[in-house]
């Protein structure tokens, strides 16, 4: 009786964010290790699924960086990274195309409906609603870096992703762009979740990492920090506890939340259920990053 008991409060904890969610959008990024862990992966478009059933308008944005990289070591093809950003030429562009728009793409929306949801797979096979231009980086020394079919979002068709979640669906979108000469350009799938989480006005958009949030000390899982304002999160990275990897990704995030997203999310993926818990719960499970 006392288990069952537990298990009402959980639900009734769990209403007061449902109701409040209801009908609100998040932006899901979904890359990194966790596309390669597939059981954990599961877990994670079961949530989705939850999270649709229950009124909420979950959109996938994913990468697929591991399953390209093996995909260009069976064609041949040396993976090469500049500040962060895969070097793409044509030939890694159609492996890119292949593995991350088409394969990836459709496994995913296809899994969620096998799961009991619905979705919709928004690549170039049928409505891509991402549009960009070529991404112009610079070396120290100030000069230009080439890095081929490599873009950044410019433009959200936001009528086509709203119609869809209206509908009920949950739209899968691959971290790729057209260009205004009709051409194909790699995206980073976190600017590409950070574009699509700002032109829906998202309630929320959360990150699934491969580590439990934002930390005091890096090395120590259990310095989490739970929630952080802008103003706390500048100190920390002044300070140096926030450091390496994680500082252009807190700093995308801050840009984010001046742009109109809600709430910024980083959670562990690896952990089951990590996504209801974070959003269903007082406390949560990773890091919210939220205004002052």
């Amino acid at each position: 009786m006392q288990e069952a008991i537990e298990k009402a409060d959980v639900l009734i904890e769990a209403m007061a964010w449902i109701r409040r969610l209801r009908d609100k959008v998040t932006v899901i990024k979904l890359g990194g290790s966790l596309l390669d862990d597939t059981d954990s992966l599961r877990h994670v478009l079961v949530d989705i699924v939850f999270m649709e059933t229950v009124g909420m308008r979950p959109v996938v944005v994913h990468g697929g960086g591991k399953a390209i990289n093996r995909a260009l070591a069976e064609e041949g093809l040396e993976s090469q990274f500049i500040q962060g950003r895969r070097v793409t030429d044509d030939a890694t562009l159609q492996v890119v195309e292949r593995v991350l728009a088409y394969e990836t793409n459709e496994w995913l929306a296809s899994e969620i409906e096998r799961l009991g949801g619905r979705a919709m797979p928004l690549n170039f096979r049928g409505s891509s609603v991402l549009e960009g231009q070529p991404l112009k980086l610079t070396s120290d020394d100030g000069k230009p870096i080439d890095l081929g079919n490599v873009g950044e979002v410019t433009q959200v068709d936001r009528m086509a992703i709203d119609n869809l979640c209206y509908a009920g669906q949950v739209p899968v979108i691959p971290s790729m762009c057209n260009d205004a000469a009709g051409g194909k350009l790699n995206v980073n799938a976190d600017t590409a979740a950070m574009a699509v989480a700002e032109s829906l006005g998202a309630e929320k958009l959360v990150f699934l990492s491969d580590i439990n949030g934002v930390r005091r000390d890096i090395e120590d899982p259990d310095s989490l920090i739970s929630s952080l304002t802008v103003d706390d999160a500048q100190e920390l990275i002044a300070s140096g506890s926030i450091q390496s990897g994680m500082i252009p990704k807190v700093e995308a995030c801050l840009a984010t939340l001046d742009r109109g997203v809600g709430k910024i999310h980083i959670i562990d993926g690896r952990l089951r259920h990590s996504l209801l818990l974070e959003i269903y719960t007082n406390k949560g499970v990773g890091t919210e990053i939220v205004h002052n």
